[in-house]
C-alpha cells in the first residue's frame, strides 16, 4: 500500500513539472505614447471700424511714395512701412487706398488689418477705390493718410476744399487763409498732369498726390480737392469722424438709402450724427448712378451742407457695388 502511495505521488509530481510551462523572456512594457500637441487656431485680425476720430489740432496728412516693384500686396506693405516711418509712430484715423492695375483691391484691407494687428496698433477706418493709372509705370497703389499726432500741428482747425480747377483750389485757400496740407488731383491722363502741379508748388509743404480715376477719361478736366490749415482763429469742430465707405448694391433708391443708413449707425458710434457732416464723397461707376445718390442725400443729411465731390472711378471693392459713400463729420 505504502509503495503504491508513494508511486502515485510521483506520477502526480512528474505530471505537474510538465504542465508548468518554460520561463520566457523578460516582459518589457510598451513605452507610453507621448501625447500629440494640440492644434492651435491662430485669431483672424479684426475688421478695420467702420469710423474712427481725432483730434482735430493733432491731425497729419501723407501721401505713400509709388513705386513699381514687386505685385500688389508687397507694394501695400511697403506703402504702410513708409506712412509709419513719416508718422513717427502717431496713430493712424484714416487711410484711403487708390489701387491701378488687375490686382484684387481686397487685399489692402486685409493687409492693413494683419499689419495693425500683428504690431498691436489701433485700425484706421480705410477706403478703397480702384483707378485707372498713377503716375509711375508698375505702380499698383498709393495710399493718402490721416494721423493723430501727439503734437498740436493745427491750433486755429482745418478747412475741406471741394474738387475744384487747381487754379481755384489755390483761389480758395487763399480766400480762408489756409496752408494746404494734403492735396488730390484727379487728371484725365498722368502724363499731362502739368496743370495740377500748380497747386503743388503754391503749397510745397502739402502732401500731393495724382490720380487717373478711370482708364479712358471720363472728364476730361483736372480738378483738385484738398485739406488746408487755417492761419487764423476759427470756430471749427475740435473732433473729426472719419468714415469708410459704404457701398450700395445696384442703382435702386433703396439700394442707396441701405448705403445711407450704414453711414448714420457709422457716425453714430461716434456719437455724431448727419448734422454734423462737413465732407461727403461719392465713388461711383457711372454719372448717373452718382447723381441719384447725390439727390438722396438731403433726406439723411438734414440741414446739413457738406463740401465734397462725386467721383467717377473704374471699380469698388465688391463686384456688384455700384457706388460707395464716405463722409467727414464733426464730433459733438
Amino acid at each position: 500500500m505504502r509503495r503504491t502511495l508513494a508511486l502515485l505521488l510521483l506520477a502526480a509530481i512528474f505530471v505537474s513539472a510538465q504542465s508548468v510551462p518554460p520561463p520566457g523572456p523578460p516582459r518589457i512594457k510598451p513605452p507610453k505614447k507621448e501625447k500629440e500637441p494640440e492644434t492651435q487656431t491662430l485669431p483672424l485680425p479684426p475688421e478695420p471700424p467702420s469710423a474712427v476720430i481725432g483730434e482735430t489740432a493733432k491731425l497729419a496728412f501723407h501721401v505713400s511714395p509709388l513705386s513699381g516693384k514687386g505685385l500688389l500686396t508687397q507694394q501695400v506693405r511697403d506703402a504702410l512701412k513708409a506712412l509709419d516711418r513719416a508718422n513717427g509712430g502717431a496713430t493712424f484715423v484714416k487711410l484711403r487706398a487708390f489701387v491701378a492695375g488687375t490686382g484684387d483691391m481686397r487685399r489692402v484691407v486685409t493687409i492693413v488689418s494683419e499689419e495693425f494687428f500683428d504690431r498691436k496698433m489701433p485700425l484706421p477706418a480705410v477706403t478703397t477705390v480702384q483707378v485707372g493709372a498713377l503716375p509711375l509705370e508698375g505702380a499698383q497703389v498709393v495710399i493718402e493718410s490721416i494721423s493723430a499726432e501727439k503734437k498740436t500741428l493745427n491750433p486755429n482747425g482745418l478747412a475741406f476744399f471741394s474738387a475744384r480747377p487747381p487754379t481755384e483750389l489755390v483761389a480758395a485757400a487763399k480766400a480762408q487763409d489756409a496752408v494746404m496740407v494734403q492735396i488730390t488731383c484727379f487728371v484725365a491722363d498722368v502724363d499731362q498732369a502739368s496743370s495740377a502741379r500748380v497747386a503743388a508748388t503754391s503749397f510745397p509743404g502739402a502732401a500731393v498726390n495724382f490720380v487717373q480715376l478711370t482708364r479712358l477719361a471720363v472728364d476730361p478736366e483736372t480738378s483738385c480737392e484738398g485739406i488746408g490749415r487755417l492761419q487764423k482763429p476759427g470756430k471749427g469742430p475740435a473732433k473729426l469722424v472719419f468714415t469708410a465707405t459704404q457701398m450700395a448694391f445696384g442703382d435702386q433708391e433703396q439700394a442707396l438709402r441701405l448705403a445711407y443708413g450704414r453711414l448714420g449707425r457709422a457716425l453714430e458710434t461716434m456719437k455724431a450724427a448727419y448734422a454734423n457732416t462737413l465732407v461727403m464723397s461719392v465713388y461711383s461707376l457711372s454719372r448717373a448712378t452718382a447723381d441719384k445718390a447725390a439727390a438722396i442725400a438731403p433726406e439723411f443729411l438734414g440741414g446739413a451742407r457738406p463740401v465734397g465731390s462725386a467721383q467717377i472711378v473704374e471699380g469698388l471693392p465688391s463686384l456688384d457695388a455700384t457706388v460707395a459713400i464716405e463722409l467727414v463729420a464733426s464730433a459733438p
